[in-house]
């Protein structure tokens, strides 16, 4: 397997509180991780490090040169245009227009010249995505991405996310608190307990991924428990 990030024995410390302790994790080249953990489980602080955020980590013995990161929140410059945004830093002499073809993969074409004011939720998290993507990262990061979304644009980000990871095939590790978005996505599940990898699942099932399929649902449910969630609150929350 070509590994796209490897980390042996990451430990991160905020005083006397231990985050992160002699963490394990390697992710392979193309592979579609999901990071699930309860608040406070260090999982966006993994992110950071991994990311460049948090101060350097020697434990990382292997992290690709082109990384891109998507936040939660789109963070694109108010005074630059969806087009600018996503153009932003990137050195190549066709900057513009590959800023404009990765607009339109997204289904942001028509969009290039908006102002990030004038885009709803949604679309600011697809031209922050096209910003990660017209990168063309090895390995993307993604930092809860969708979570401040209302529930149908959330479920159409999921479908454009996995449809773009099946085009371009970078690895990627996203770090969510949603357990179906875990398994509707990802080819492997970790959850992080006590600063390690305490667990872990591969799922197999082809995409899409419907959330009635059986199989489906008995992981969604053992991730669950594990995370400490009982089947009342599960149903409600879903």
């Amino acid at each position: 397997m070509t590994v796209a990030l490897d980390i042996r024995g990451l430990t991160r410390r905020f005083g006397e509180r231990t985050v992160l302790e002699e963490l394990d994790l390697t992710i392979g080249a193309g592979e579609f991780v999901a990071l699930l953990g309860r608040s406070g489980s260090g999982k966006s602080t993994l992110l950071r490090v991994l990311a460049g955020l948090d101060r350097p980590a020697a434990a990382i013995s292997h992290l690709p040169r082109q990384t891109a990161v998507v936040f939660q929140e789109p963070r694109l410059m108010p005074w630059k245009t969806a087009q600018q945004n996503v153009a932003l830093g990137l050195r190549r002499p066709d900057a513009t227009e590959a800023a404009r073809v990765a607009l339109a993969e997204v289904g942001l074409q028509g969009r290039e010249g908006a102002w990030p004011a004038t885009l709803s939720g949604g679309e600011a998290q697809r031209a922050a995505l096209a910003r990660a993507l017209v990168r063309q990262p090895e390995l993307l990061l993604l930092d809860e991405p969708f979570a401040a979304l209302d529930a149908l644009t959330r479920l159409r980000m999921h479908a454009l996310v996995a449809d773009l990871w099946r085009r371009h095939r970078p690895a990627i590790l996203l770090v969510t608190h949603d357990v179906w978005e875990a398994v509707s996505l990802a080819g492997r599940v970790l959850v992080l307990e006590e600063g390690r990898i305490g667990h872990q699942v591969t799922i197999e099932a082809s995409y899409p991924r419907r959330r009635g399929d059986p199989a489906l649902a008995d992981i969604e449910a053992a991730l669950l428990a594990r995370l400490g969630v009982g089947q009342k609150a599960a149903s409600a929350s879903g």
